[in-house]
């Protein structure tokens, strides 16, 4: 009787042992999963290398300076990313793509280290307003876009104002102040190919101008003031100019450089988390 207890003793023992051994083995990717998901490569020199990697890869796309463009699609990666809020979702988009979308995977062979930089670079894009401090007032900056800034004839807040110029609804995760200060007193230096404007001359002599909306070896389209549509086939007009410098006006003449703080800090507040 004694001998069979502790057979049965040590049975009951051992397979005890080998569930718990069994269970550690079964959690094992379960823990490295995890450990995956905290970025070990963000260090500043992670975030430079991650920089010249973007500039290679992904600039086509995004852009030099990974704020999208129109022409492709690509969106914004110095805001918040829609479709990823953590390091690891950015990870997998980078290293999976996007089914259905021009986003396309990273080559296979690509090591992770790089990849995790690269997420580091775009983390780093990212402003933080908490850390940024504005000399100008948002209140005042407000009045002024509706009022001698005369902003809003041109530009769109809240799905109010005029189409002329971009939508400004989310200006503040694309631009940071200096940015925003240099589109408004130096408008030429960041002029986006969206907002060029074209001059088409017709056979009959006649001109129409207007933002270049569209535009391919064969045709091109333009939307003139009048917020009227206009498409072209170009071996059907007689000439076209393409002019690249802005449509807005600068307004260190117009407004105080104090004015063009309280813009500037209205602007930078235009933001999603608002």
């Amino acid at each position: 009787m004694r001998q069979t207890y502790l057979f049965y003793w040590k049975a009951n023992l051992l397979t005890g042992i080998l569930l718990a051994l069994g269970l550690g083995l079964l959690n094992q990717p379960a823990v490295a999963q995890e450990h995956e998901e905290i970025n070990l490569y963000n260090t500043a020199v992670d975030v430079r290398v991650g920089g010249r990697y973007f500039q290679r890869q992904c600039s086509r796309c995004h852009g030099a300076d990974a704020k999208g463009t129109d022409e492709t699609g690509a969106p914004d990666l110095t805001g918040t990313i829609s479709r990823a809020s953590t390091d690891f979702g950015i990870y997998n988009i980078i290293r999976k793509g996007i089914q259905g979308t021009a986003m396309l995977p990273v080559p296979a062979d690509t090591p992770d280290p790089k990849v995790w930089q690269l997420v580091a670079y775009i983390n780093s894009l990212r402003i933080n307003p908490a850390n940024i401090d504005l000399t100008g007032s948002p209140d005042a900056g407000q009045s002024l876009f509706t009022s001698k800034g005369s902003c809003s004839d041109c530009h769109m807040i809240g799905g109010t104002g005029g189409r002329r110029g971009p939508d400004l609804s989310l200006v503040g995760q694309r631009l940071d102040p200096d940015e925003l200060k240099i589109a408004m007193t130096n408008p030429d230096e960041l002029v986006d190919p969206r907002w060029w404007t074209m001059r088409i001359t017709q056979k009959n002599g006649s001109v129409v101008e207007g933002l270049r909306m569209e535009e391919d070896t064969f045709s091109l389209r333009v939307i003139d003031e009048n917020a009227d549509l206009w498409s072209f086939r170009k071996n059907e007009i007689q000439s076209y100019e393409r002019v690249e410098t802005s449509t807005m006006p600068s307004y260190t003449q117009t407004l105080t450089e104090g004015e063009i703080d309280d813009l500037v800090a209205y602007l930078f507040s235009l933001r999603k988390d608002n």
